[in-house]
Protein backbone atom coordinates (compact mmCIF):
# COMPACT_ATOMS: atom_id res chain seq x y z
CA UNK A 1 0.00 0.00 0.00
CA UNK A 2 1.40 3.41 -0.99
CA UNK A 3 1.71 6.30 1.46
CA UNK A 4 -1.17 8.07 -0.27
CA UNK A 5 -3.38 4.97 -0.03
CA UNK A 6 -2.46 4.58 3.65
CA UNK A 7 -3.33 8.21 4.33
CA UNK A 8 -6.68 7.89 2.56
CA UNK A 9 -7.52 4.66 4.41
CA UNK A 10 -6.38 6.13 7.72
CA UNK A 11 -8.63 9.16 7.23
CA UNK A 12 -11.57 6.86 6.55
CA UNK A 13 -10.74 4.77 9.61
CA UNK A 14 -10.60 7.83 11.85
CA UNK A 15 -13.86 9.11 10.37
CA UNK A 16 -15.50 5.80 11.28
CA UNK A 17 -14.21 5.43 14.82
CA UNK A 18 -13.10 8.97 15.60
CA UNK A 19 -9.67 10.43 16.30
CA UNK A 20 -8.42 8.63 19.42
CA UNK A 21 -5.61 8.95 21.94
CA UNK A 22 -3.72 6.19 20.13
CA UNK A 23 -3.70 8.32 16.96
CA UNK A 24 -2.33 11.22 18.96
CA UNK A 25 0.43 8.97 20.35
CA UNK A 26 1.46 7.78 16.88
CA UNK A 27 1.51 11.34 15.54
CA UNK A 28 3.62 12.42 18.53
CA UNK A 29 6.11 9.61 17.90
CA UNK A 30 6.38 10.61 14.23
CA UNK A 31 7.06 14.19 15.32
CA UNK A 32 10.04 12.84 17.28
CA UNK A 33 11.36 11.12 14.15
CA UNK A 34 10.47 7.58 15.22
CA UNK A 35 10.64 5.18 12.28
CA UNK A 36 10.83 1.83 14.12
CA UNK A 37 9.08 0.32 17.15
CA UNK A 38 9.75 -3.11 18.66
CA UNK A 39 6.68 -4.55 20.31
CA UNK A 40 4.09 -7.17 21.16
CA UNK A 41 0.32 -6.59 21.25
CA UNK A 42 -2.11 -7.41 24.03
CA UNK A 43 -5.45 -6.36 25.44
CA UNK A 44 -4.31 -3.10 27.04
CA UNK A 45 -2.47 -1.67 24.04
CA UNK A 46 -4.84 -2.61 21.20
CA UNK A 47 -5.94 0.98 20.55
CA UNK A 48 -2.28 1.87 20.03
CA UNK A 49 -1.94 -1.00 17.56
CA UNK A 50 -5.12 0.15 15.86
CA UNK A 51 -3.45 3.53 15.34
CA UNK A 52 -0.19 1.93 14.20
CA UNK A 53 -1.98 -0.33 11.70
CA UNK A 54 -1.86 2.14 8.83
CA UNK A 55 1.05 4.29 9.98
CA UNK A 56 4.42 4.61 8.27
CA UNK A 57 6.23 3.49 11.44
CA UNK A 58 7.94 0.14 11.00
CA UNK A 59 6.69 -2.17 13.74
CA UNK A 60 8.85 -5.22 14.51
CA UNK A 61 6.72 -8.00 15.95
CA UNK A 62 8.97 -9.99 18.27
CA UNK A 63 8.21 -13.29 19.98
CA UNK A 64 8.91 -12.15 23.55
CA UNK A 65 8.90 -8.69 25.13
CA UNK A 66 12.49 -9.14 26.28
CA UNK A 67 13.40 -9.57 22.62
CA UNK A 68 11.59 -6.30 21.93
CA UNK A 69 13.47 -4.20 24.45
CA UNK A 70 16.88 -5.67 23.62
CA UNK A 71 16.05 -5.11 19.96
CA UNK A 72 15.31 -1.46 20.74
CA UNK A 73 18.60 -1.26 22.63
CA UNK A 74 20.55 -2.64 19.68
CA UNK A 75 18.76 -0.24 17.36
CA UNK A 76 19.67 2.67 19.62
CA UNK A 77 23.28 1.64 20.18
CA UNK A 78 23.89 1.15 16.44
CA UNK A 79 22.12 4.30 15.27
CA UNK A 80 22.55 6.78 18.12
CA UNK A 81 18.78 7.37 18.11
CA UNK A 82 16.30 6.81 20.92
CA UNK A 83 14.99 3.22 20.79
CA UNK A 84 11.25 2.67 21.21
CA UNK A 85 9.53 -0.42 22.63
CA UNK A 86 5.83 -1.14 23.13
CA UNK A 87 4.23 -3.73 25.41
CA UNK A 88 0.86 -4.52 26.88
CA UNK A 89 0.08 -4.31 30.59
CA UNK A 90 0.89 -6.71 33.43
CA UNK A 91 3.23 -9.51 32.30
CA UNK A 92 3.92 -7.72 29.02
CA UNK A 93 5.27 -4.74 30.93
CA UNK A 94 7.13 -6.77 33.56
CA UNK A 95 8.85 -8.76 30.80
CA UNK A 96 10.58 -5.48 29.90
CA UNK A 97 12.12 -4.97 33.33
CA UNK A 98 15.45 -6.72 32.62
CA UNK A 99 15.97 -4.65 29.48
CA UNK A 100 15.07 -1.42 31.26
CA UNK A 101 17.64 -2.21 33.96
CA UNK A 102 20.21 -3.04 31.29
CA UNK A 103 19.57 0.22 29.44
CA UNK A 104 19.80 2.19 32.68
CA UNK A 105 23.17 0.64 33.59
CA UNK A 106 24.62 1.13 30.11
CA UNK A 107 23.13 4.59 29.45
CA UNK A 108 21.06 3.54 26.43
CA UNK A 109 18.33 6.05 25.49
CA UNK A 110 14.93 4.36 25.26
CA UNK A 111 11.30 5.39 25.42
CA UNK A 112 9.33 2.47 26.86
CA UNK A 113 5.59 2.49 26.11
CA UNK A 114 3.53 0.19 28.31
CA UNK A 115 -0.16 -0.47 28.01
CA UNK A 116 -2.11 -0.26 31.25
CA UNK A 117 -5.56 -1.24 32.44
CA UNK A 118 -8.22 1.47 32.30
CA UNK A 119 -7.87 4.25 34.87
CA UNK A 120 -10.97 3.04 36.73
CA UNK A 121 -9.28 -0.34 37.30
CA UNK A 122 -5.91 0.92 38.51
CA UNK A 123 -5.15 -0.14 42.07
CA UNK A 124 -7.90 -2.78 42.14
CA UNK A 125 -5.91 -5.86 41.11
CA UNK A 126 -7.58 -5.75 37.73
CA UNK A 127 -6.76 -8.54 35.26
CA UNK A 128 -3.22 -7.99 33.92
CA UNK A 129 -2.63 -4.94 36.07
CA UNK A 130 0.88 -4.21 37.34
CA UNK A 131 2.32 -1.09 38.94
CA UNK A 132 5.02 -0.85 36.30
CA UNK A 133 5.99 2.68 37.37
CA UNK A 134 6.62 1.50 40.92
CA UNK A 135 8.45 -1.59 39.74
CA UNK A 136 10.79 0.34 37.43
CA UNK A 137 11.28 3.55 39.40
CA UNK A 138 14.90 2.75 40.41
CA UNK A 139 15.88 1.84 36.84
CA UNK A 140 14.40 4.68 34.77
CA UNK A 141 15.44 8.28 34.36
CA UNK A 142 11.77 9.29 34.64
CA UNK A 143 8.28 7.79 34.38
CA UNK A 144 4.88 9.07 33.28
CA UNK A 145 1.36 7.72 33.53
CA UNK A 146 -0.95 9.57 31.15
CA UNK A 147 -4.46 10.16 32.49
CA UNK A 148 -5.61 12.67 29.83
CA UNK A 149 -4.94 11.98 26.14
CA UNK A 150 -4.39 15.70 25.55
CA UNK A 151 -1.18 15.37 27.57
CA UNK A 152 0.30 12.82 25.17
CA UNK A 153 2.19 15.25 22.86
CA UNK A 154 3.86 17.01 25.79
CA UNK A 155 4.70 13.77 27.61
CA UNK A 156 6.21 12.19 24.49
CA UNK A 157 8.28 15.28 23.77
CA UNK A 158 9.58 15.40 27.34
CA UNK A 159 10.28 11.68 27.41
CA UNK A 160 12.46 11.80 24.31
CA UNK A 161 14.30 14.87 25.57
CA UNK A 162 15.06 13.26 28.93
CA UNK A 163 16.05 9.94 27.36
CA UNK A 164 18.65 11.40 25.00
CA UNK A 165 20.11 14.31 26.98
CA UNK A 166 22.48 14.36 29.93
CA UNK A 167 23.45 10.81 30.74
CA UNK A 168 21.15 8.91 28.35
CA UNK A 169 18.77 6.30 29.68
CA UNK A 170 15.27 4.80 29.62
CA UNK A 171 12.07 6.78 30.17
CA UNK A 172 8.75 4.97 30.67
CA UNK A 173 5.29 6.12 29.57
CA UNK A 174 2.40 4.10 31.03
CA UNK A 175 -0.75 4.39 28.90
CA UNK A 176 -4.13 3.26 30.32
CA UNK A 177 -6.38 1.62 27.76
CA UNK A 178 -9.22 4.11 28.09
CA UNK A 179 -6.81 7.00 27.49
CA UNK A 180 -5.49 5.57 24.21
CA UNK A 181 -9.02 4.66 23.11
CA UNK A 182 -10.72 7.94 24.04
CA UNK A 183 -12.31 9.72 21.08
CA UNK A 184 -11.16 13.32 20.82
CA UNK A 185 -12.98 16.25 19.23
CA UNK A 186 -11.95 16.79 15.63
CA UNK A 187 -10.28 19.98 14.49
CA UNK A 188 -8.38 20.85 17.68
CA UNK A 189 -4.64 21.61 17.62
CA UNK A 190 -3.50 19.08 20.19
CA UNK A 191 0.17 19.82 19.58
CA UNK A 192 -0.17 23.37 20.89
CA UNK A 193 -0.03 21.69 24.32
CA UNK A 194 3.38 20.07 23.68
CA UNK A 195 5.52 22.70 25.44
CA UNK A 196 7.83 20.89 27.83
CA UNK A 197 7.32 21.46 31.55
CA UNK A 198 10.35 19.75 33.09
CA UNK A 199 11.20 21.00 36.55
CA UNK A 200 14.55 20.18 38.16
CA UNK A 201 16.06 18.51 35.10
CA UNK A 202 18.86 20.70 33.79
CA UNK A 203 21.78 18.71 32.36
CA UNK A 204 25.02 20.61 32.47
CA UNK A 205 26.45 20.48 28.97
CA UNK A 206 29.15 23.14 29.21
CA UNK A 207 32.14 22.44 31.46
CA UNK A 208 33.51 25.01 33.87
CA UNK A 209 36.51 26.65 32.17
CA UNK A 210 38.39 26.92 35.49
CA UNK A 211 38.05 23.16 36.03
CA UNK A 212 39.47 22.55 32.56
CA UNK A 213 42.36 24.94 33.26
CA UNK A 214 43.24 23.06 36.45
CA UNK A 215 43.26 19.79 34.55
CA UNK A 216 45.38 21.31 31.82
CA UNK A 217 48.07 22.24 34.35
CA UNK A 218 48.00 18.76 35.87
CA UNK A 219 48.52 17.21 32.44
CA UNK A 220 51.54 19.42 31.79
CA UNK A 221 53.19 18.16 34.98
CA UNK A 222 52.43 14.46 34.48
CA UNK A 223 55.15 11.93 33.66
CA UNK A 224 52.98 8.79 33.51
CA UNK A 225 49.52 9.87 32.34
CA UNK A 226 46.85 7.47 31.06
CA UNK A 227 43.61 8.18 29.19
CA UNK A 228 40.88 5.87 30.51
CA UNK A 229 37.88 6.07 28.15
CA UNK A 230 34.43 4.52 28.15
CA UNK A 231 30.94 4.46 26.69
CA UNK A 232 30.46 8.17 27.32
CA UNK A 233 32.83 8.87 24.43
CA UNK A 234 30.44 7.03 22.11
CA UNK A 235 27.29 8.62 23.59
CA UNK A 236 28.82 12.05 23.20
CA UNK A 237 29.98 11.35 19.65
CA UNK A 238 33.50 12.52 20.39
CA UNK A 239 35.64 9.63 19.21
CA UNK A 240 37.50 11.92 16.81
CA UNK A 241 38.17 14.43 19.59
CA UNK A 242 39.59 11.83 22.00
CA UNK A 243 41.76 10.44 19.20
CA UNK A 244 43.05 13.89 18.34
CA UNK A 245 43.69 14.69 22.01
CA UNK A 246 45.63 11.46 22.57
CA UNK A 247 47.73 11.92 19.46
CA UNK A 248 48.57 15.54 20.15
CA UNK A 249 49.52 14.87 23.77
CA UNK A 250 51.05 11.42 23.13
CA UNK A 251 49.16 10.04 26.14
CA UNK A 252 48.52 6.25 25.96
CA UNK A 253 44.90 5.06 25.95
CA UNK A 254 42.96 2.22 27.55
CA UNK A 255 39.26 1.51 27.10
CA UNK A 256 36.45 -0.08 29.04
CA UNK A 257 34.30 -2.80 27.49
CA UNK A 258 31.64 -0.19 26.68
CA UNK A 259 34.18 2.13 25.06
CA UNK A 260 35.52 -0.35 22.51
CA UNK A 261 35.58 1.19 19.05
CA UNK A 262 35.92 4.76 20.31
CA UNK A 263 39.71 4.76 19.69
CA UNK A 264 41.53 3.20 16.72
CA UNK A 265 42.61 -0.30 17.82
CA UNK A 266 45.76 -0.25 15.67
CA UNK A 267 47.08 3.04 17.03
CA UNK A 268 50.45 2.66 18.84
CA UNK A 269 48.99 4.61 21.76
CA UNK A 270 46.28 2.02 22.36
CA UNK A 271 46.92 -0.49 25.16
CA UNK A 272 43.67 -2.47 24.92
CA UNK A 273 40.88 -2.99 27.40
CA UNK A 274 41.47 -2.67 31.14
CA UNK A 275 39.86 -4.35 34.13
CA UNK A 276 39.05 -7.88 35.29
CA UNK A 277 39.83 -9.35 31.88
CA UNK A 278 41.87 -6.45 30.60
CA UNK A 279 45.27 -6.66 28.94
CA UNK A 280 48.42 -6.98 31.02
CA UNK A 281 49.78 -3.68 29.72
CA UNK A 282 46.60 -1.67 30.29
CA UNK A 283 46.23 -2.80 33.90
CA UNK A 284 49.91 -2.32 34.67
CA UNK A 285 49.84 1.14 33.10
CA UNK A 286 46.89 2.20 35.23
CA UNK A 287 48.56 0.84 38.37
CA UNK A 288 51.79 2.77 37.72
CA UNK A 289 50.24 5.99 36.39
CA UNK A 290 50.65 9.36 38.08
CA UNK A 291 47.65 10.97 36.34
CA UNK A 292 44.56 9.01 35.31
CA UNK A 293 42.27 10.98 32.98
CA UNK A 294 38.89 9.25 32.97
CA UNK A 295 36.51 10.26 30.17
CA UNK A 296 32.92 9.05 30.01
CA UNK A 297 33.36 6.21 32.51
CA UNK A 298 32.02 5.29 35.95
CA UNK A 299 34.89 3.49 37.74
CA UNK A 300 32.89 0.28 38.07
CA UNK A 301 34.09 -2.72 40.04
CA UNK A 302 34.99 -4.77 36.95
CA UNK A 303 37.50 -2.09 36.04
CA UNK A 304 38.84 -1.14 39.45
CA UNK A 305 39.06 -4.46 41.28
CA UNK A 306 40.29 -3.84 44.83
CA UNK A 307 39.91 -0.08 45.16
CA UNK A 308 42.97 0.33 47.40
CA UNK A 309 45.14 -0.97 44.56
CA UNK A 310 43.48 0.91 41.72
CA UNK A 311 45.96 3.52 40.41
CA UNK A 312 47.16 4.01 44.01
CA UNK A 313 49.81 6.64 43.19
CA UNK A 314 47.90 8.70 40.67
CA UNK A 315 45.96 11.90 40.69
CA UNK A 316 42.61 11.34 39.05
CA UNK A 317 40.58 13.47 36.67
CA UNK A 318 37.02 12.63 35.70
CA UNK A 319 35.25 14.17 32.70
CA UNK A 320 31.56 13.22 32.69
CA UNK A 321 28.12 14.75 32.17
CA UNK A 322 26.64 12.97 35.19
CA UNK A 323 27.71 14.73 38.41
CA UNK A 324 26.45 11.76 40.45
CA UNK A 325 29.31 9.65 39.08
CA UNK A 326 32.04 12.09 40.12
CA UNK A 327 33.68 10.70 43.26
CA UNK A 328 31.08 7.94 43.69
CA UNK A 329 33.63 5.10 43.78
CA UNK A 330 37.04 6.78 43.62
CA UNK A 331 38.29 10.11 44.99
CA UNK A 332 38.69 12.63 42.17
CA UNK A 333 41.13 15.54 42.32
CA UNK A 334 40.17 17.11 38.96
CA UNK A 335 36.41 16.91 38.33
CA UNK A 336 35.06 18.30 35.04
CA UNK A 337 31.26 18.09 34.83
CA UNK A 338 29.79 18.56 31.37
CA UNK A 339 29.48 16.91 28.01
CA UNK A 340 32.75 15.03 27.57
CA UNK A 341 33.05 16.15 23.95
CA UNK A 342 32.73 19.82 24.88
CA UNK A 343 35.24 19.34 27.70
CA UNK A 344 37.77 17.78 25.31
CA UNK A 345 37.18 20.53 22.76
CA UNK A 346 37.95 23.14 25.42
CA UNK A 347 41.11 21.27 26.45
CA UNK A 348 42.22 21.17 22.83
CA UNK A 349 42.01 24.96 22.48
CA UNK A 350 45.32 25.10 24.34
CA UNK A 351 46.43 21.51 24.26
CA UNK A 352 48.85 20.55 27.06
CA UNK A 353 51.73 18.26 26.05
CA UNK A 354 53.35 16.37 28.95
CA UNK A 355 56.87 14.96 28.76
CA UNK A 356 56.06 11.25 28.85
CA UNK A 357 58.18 9.78 26.06
CA UNK A 358 59.95 7.33 28.41
CA UNK A 359 56.59 6.22 29.79
CA UNK A 360 55.14 5.58 26.37
CA UNK A 361 58.23 3.70 25.24
CA UNK A 362 58.06 1.46 28.32
CA UNK A 363 54.40 0.62 27.78
CA UNK A 364 54.79 -0.11 24.09
CA UNK A 365 57.67 -2.45 24.88
CA UNK A 366 55.59 -4.17 27.58
CA UNK A 367 52.67 -4.50 25.18
CA UNK A 368 54.90 -6.34 22.72
CA UNK A 369 56.47 -8.58 25.39
CA UNK A 370 53.21 -9.71 27.03
CA UNK A 371 50.57 -9.96 24.31
CA UNK A 372 47.24 -11.72 24.48
CA UNK A 373 47.92 -15.38 23.85
CA UNK A 374 46.39 -18.82 23.71
CA UNK A 375 47.55 -22.29 22.71
CA UNK A 376 46.28 -23.89 19.53
CA UNK A 377 45.68 -27.64 19.44
CA UNK A 378 45.51 -29.71 16.24
CA UNK A 379 41.99 -30.89 15.48
CA UNK A 380 40.44 -28.83 18.31
CA UNK A 381 38.74 -25.54 17.56
CA UNK A 382 39.61 -22.78 20.02
CA UNK A 383 37.10 -19.96 20.56
CA UNK A 384 39.81 -17.35 20.07
CA UNK A 385 40.42 -18.73 16.59
CA UNK A 386 36.82 -18.07 15.60
CA UNK A 387 37.09 -14.44 16.68
CA UNK A 388 40.38 -14.05 14.82
CA UNK A 389 38.70 -15.42 11.69
CA UNK A 390 35.85 -12.94 12.10
CA UNK A 391 38.33 -10.10 12.50
CA UNK A 392 40.31 -11.15 9.43
CA UNK A 393 37.16 -11.53 7.31
CA UNK A 394 35.61 -8.17 8.26
CA UNK A 395 38.60 -6.01 9.12
CA UNK A 396 36.70 -4.74 12.16
CA UNK A 397 34.12 -3.08 9.89
CA UNK A 398 31.15 -5.26 10.92
CA UNK A 399 28.81 -4.45 13.77
CA UNK A 400 29.34 -7.12 16.40
CA UNK A 401 26.95 -7.70 19.28
CA UNK A 402 27.65 -10.19 22.04
CA UNK A 403 25.83 -12.16 24.62
CA UNK A 404 27.43 -12.40 28.09
CA UNK A 405 30.15 -14.74 29.30
CA UNK A 406 33.50 -16.03 28.13
CA UNK A 407 32.73 -15.43 24.46
CA UNK A 408 32.04 -11.77 25.31
CA UNK A 409 35.55 -11.32 26.67
CA UNK A 410 37.17 -13.17 23.78
CA UNK A 411 35.23 -10.94 21.38
CA UNK A 412 36.40 -7.85 23.28
CA UNK A 413 40.03 -8.93 22.86
CA UNK A 414 40.14 -10.51 19.42
CA UNK A 415 37.57 -8.51 17.48
CA UNK A 416 38.83 -4.98 16.90
CA UNK A 417 36.08 -2.55 15.87
CA UNK A 418 37.50 0.29 13.82
CA UNK A 419 34.90 2.89 14.77
CA UNK A 420 32.21 3.65 17.37
CA UNK A 421 28.88 1.78 17.48
CA UNK A 422 30.41 -1.37 16.01
CA UNK A 423 30.75 -3.27 19.31
CA UNK A 424 27.45 -3.63 21.17
CA UNK A 425 27.28 -5.57 24.41
CA UNK A 426 25.68 -5.63 27.85
CA UNK A 427 28.23 -4.16 30.24
CA UNK A 428 26.81 -3.08 33.58
CA UNK A 429 23.98 -5.59 33.93
CA UNK A 430 25.68 -8.47 32.11
CA UNK A 431 22.39 -9.68 30.63
CA UNK A 432 22.33 -13.10 29.02
CA UNK A 433 19.89 -13.08 26.11
CA UNK A 434 20.84 -9.52 25.14
CA UNK A 435 23.08 -10.04 22.14
CA UNK A 436 20.84 -11.82 19.63
CA UNK A 437 17.86 -9.42 19.72
CA UNK A 438 20.31 -6.50 19.96
CA UNK A 439 21.86 -7.74 16.71
CA UNK A 440 18.39 -7.82 15.18
CA UNK A 441 17.85 -4.18 16.21
CA UNK A 442 21.28 -3.13 14.94
CA UNK A 443 20.65 -4.76 11.57
CA UNK A 444 17.34 -2.90 11.23
CA UNK A 445 19.06 0.38 12.12
CA UNK A 446 21.96 -0.24 9.74
CA UNK A 447 20.69 -2.41 6.88
CA UNK A 448 23.75 -1.67 4.75
CA UNK A 449 26.19 -3.11 7.31
CA UNK A 450 27.18 -6.66 8.23
CA UNK A 451 25.89 -7.55 11.72
CA UNK A 452 27.27 -10.53 13.65
CA UNK A 453 26.06 -11.76 17.03
CA UNK A 454 28.78 -13.59 18.96
CA UNK A 455 26.81 -15.81 21.33
CA UNK A 456 27.39 -18.47 23.93
CA UNK A 457 25.37 -21.66 23.71
CA UNK A 458 23.65 -20.82 27.00
CA UNK A 459 22.93 -17.14 26.26
CA UNK A 460 21.60 -17.83 22.78
CA UNK A 461 18.88 -20.08 24.17
CA UNK A 462 17.47 -17.29 26.32
CA UNK A 463 15.95 -15.47 23.35
CA UNK A 464 16.29 -18.08 20.62
CA UNK A 465 12.64 -17.56 19.68
CA UNK A 466 13.64 -14.41 17.81
CA UNK A 467 14.87 -16.68 15.02
CA UNK A 468 11.25 -16.51 13.86
CA UNK A 469 11.44 -12.70 13.74
CA UNK A 470 14.62 -12.58 11.66
CA UNK A 471 13.29 -15.31 9.35
CA UNK A 472 10.00 -13.54 8.66
CA UNK A 473 11.70 -10.20 8.06
CA UNK A 474 14.78 -11.69 6.39
CA UNK A 475 16.98 -9.70 8.77
CA UNK A 476 20.50 -10.82 7.78
CA UNK A 477 21.96 -11.31 11.25
CA UNK A 478 24.83 -13.82 11.42
CA UNK A 479 24.82 -15.67 14.76
CA UNK A 480 28.15 -17.25 15.70
CA UNK A 481 27.48 -19.64 18.59
CA UNK A 482 30.68 -20.32 20.56
CA UNK A 483 29.49 -23.69 21.81
CA UNK A 484 31.48 -25.20 24.69
CA UNK A 485 28.47 -26.97 26.26
CA UNK A 486 28.98 -25.07 29.50
CA UNK A 487 28.02 -21.90 31.28
CA UNK A 488 31.61 -21.05 30.45
CA UNK A 489 32.36 -18.19 32.81
CA UNK A 490 30.61 -20.00 35.68
CA UNK A 491 32.68 -23.12 34.91
CA UNK A 492 35.88 -21.02 34.88
CA UNK A 493 35.10 -19.55 38.30
CA UNK A 494 34.25 -23.00 39.65
CA UNK A 495 37.58 -24.30 38.36
CA UNK A 496 39.65 -21.48 39.82
CA UNK A 497 37.74 -20.62 43.00
CA UNK A 498 35.55 -23.61 43.93
CA UNK A 499 37.86 -26.60 43.75
CA UNK A 500 36.64 -27.73 40.31
CA UNK A 501 33.18 -28.48 41.68
CA UNK A 502 31.17 -27.90 38.49
CA UNK A 503 27.76 -27.57 40.09
CA UNK A 504 25.06 -27.18 37.42
CA UNK A 505 27.37 -25.41 34.95
CA UNK A 506 27.33 -28.06 32.22
CA UNK A 507 24.35 -27.00 30.16
CA UNK A 508 24.57 -28.99 26.94
CA UNK A 509 22.19 -27.94 24.23
CA UNK A 510 20.65 -28.76 20.89
CA UNK A 511 22.21 -28.90 17.43
CA UNK A 512 21.88 -25.17 16.75
CA UNK A 513 22.23 -25.61 13.01
CA UNK A 514 19.18 -27.90 12.99
CA UNK A 515 17.24 -25.54 15.25
CA UNK A 516 17.99 -22.70 12.82
CA UNK A 517 16.80 -24.81 9.90
CA UNK A 518 13.56 -25.56 11.74
CA UNK A 519 12.91 -21.82 11.80
CA UNK A 520 13.80 -21.50 8.11
CA UNK A 521 17.22 -19.95 8.80
CA UNK A 522 20.43 -21.26 7.24
CA UNK A 523 22.28 -23.43 9.78
CA UNK A 524 25.97 -24.35 9.63
CA UNK A 525 28.25 -26.34 11.93
CA UNK A 526 32.02 -26.34 12.39
CA UNK A 527 34.15 -28.60 14.60
CA UNK A 528 37.71 -27.71 13.54
CA UNK A 529 39.65 -24.76 12.16
CA UNK A 530 39.20 -25.74 8.51
CA UNK A 531 35.45 -26.11 8.84
CA UNK A 532 35.27 -22.88 10.85
CA UNK A 533 37.11 -20.93 8.17
CA UNK A 534 34.69 -22.19 5.52
CA UNK A 535 31.66 -21.52 7.73
CA UNK A 536 32.72 -17.92 8.46
CA UNK A 537 33.14 -17.24 4.73
CA UNK A 538 29.80 -18.82 3.83
CA UNK A 539 27.90 -17.08 6.62
CA UNK A 540 29.23 -13.63 5.75
CA UNK A 541 28.51 -14.05 2.04
CA UNK A 542 24.94 -15.34 2.58
CA UNK A 543 22.28 -12.70 1.91
CA UNK A 544 19.95 -13.73 4.73
CA UNK A 545 20.19 -14.76 8.38
CA UNK A 546 22.59 -17.54 9.40
CA UNK A 547 23.37 -19.50 12.56
CA UNK A 548 26.80 -21.14 12.82
CA UNK A 549 27.35 -23.68 15.58
CA UNK A 550 31.08 -23.60 16.39
CA UNK A 551 31.96 -26.62 18.55
CA UNK A 552 34.90 -25.35 20.59
CA UNK A 553 37.16 -26.67 23.36
CA UNK A 554 35.17 -27.16 26.58
CA UNK A 555 37.84 -26.22 29.12
CA UNK A 556 39.26 -23.04 27.59
CA UNK A 557 39.55 -20.14 30.05
CA UNK A 558 39.64 -16.37 29.57
CA UNK A 559 42.95 -14.79 30.49
CA UNK A 560 44.15 -12.40 31.78
CA UNK A 561 41.89 -12.51 34.82
CA UNK A 562 41.82 -10.52 38.04
CA UNK A 563 40.37 -12.68 40.80
CA UNK A 564 37.88 -11.20 43.28
CA UNK A 565 39.50 -9.26 46.10
CA UNK A 566 42.68 -8.53 44.17
CA UNK A 567 43.99 -5.37 42.61
CA UNK A 568 43.67 -4.90 38.86
CA UNK A 569 47.45 -5.22 38.54
CA UNK A 570 47.41 -8.71 40.13
CA UNK A 571 46.53 -10.66 37.03
CA UNK A 572 46.40 -14.36 36.37
CA UNK A 573 47.86 -14.87 32.91
CA UNK A 574 47.39 -17.96 30.74
CA UNK A 575 50.56 -19.57 32.08
CA UNK A 576 51.43 -17.67 35.27
CA UNK A 577 50.65 -14.86 37.69
CA UNK A 578 51.71 -11.38 36.57
CA UNK A 579 54.80 -9.91 38.14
Amino acid sequence: MSSLEKETTRAAQQAARGFIGGDLLVESLKTEGVDTIFGYPGGANLWIYDALYLSDINHILVRHEQGAIHGAQGYSRASGKVGVVLSTSGPGATNLVTGIADAYMDSTPLVVLTGQVAVAGIGKDTFQEADVMGITMPITKHSYQVRDPRDIPRVVREAFYIARTGRPGPVLIDLPKNVTGEVLPAGEDYFSNSTMKIHGYQPRFEPNALDVDRLREAIKQAKKPILYIGGGIISSGCSELITRFARETRIPVTSTLMGLGSFPPDDPLYLGMLGMHGTYTANKAVFESDLLIACGVRFDDRVCGKLERFAPNSLKAHLDIDPAEIGKNVAIQYPVVGDVGRSLALLLEDVPVPDCSEWLSKLQKLHAEVPLTYTKQPGILKPQEVLEMLQAATGGQAIVTTEVGQHQMWAAHYYKPVSPRKFITSGGAGTMGYGFPAAMGAAIAKPDQTVVCVAGDASFQMNIQELQTIFERNIPVKVFVINNRYLGMVRQWQELLHGERYAESRIGGPDFAKVAEAYGVLGLRAENAEEAQAAVAKALSHQGPVVVDFIVAEGENVFPMVLPGRGSDEMMLADRWSE
